[in-house]
């Protein structure tokens, strides 16, 4: 069984797709759970301190 070099040159542009997609989805959770935990978080109120 040989390697073909042209062939894993080639792939690599479906790699690099895949690898900015996963970043992507990585990007939107983030972006979710900070705007989330925003969103929800409790505010301390003066007159407790």
């Amino acid at each position: 069984m040989g390697i073909n070099l042209w062939n894993f040159v080639e792939n690599l542009k479906y790699m690099g797709m895949g690898m900015l997609g996963i970043v992507g989805v990585m990007g939107v959770i983030i972006i979710l759970t900070t705007v989330l935990s925003k969103i929800t978080a409790r505010k301390e109120s003066k007159n407790q301190q």
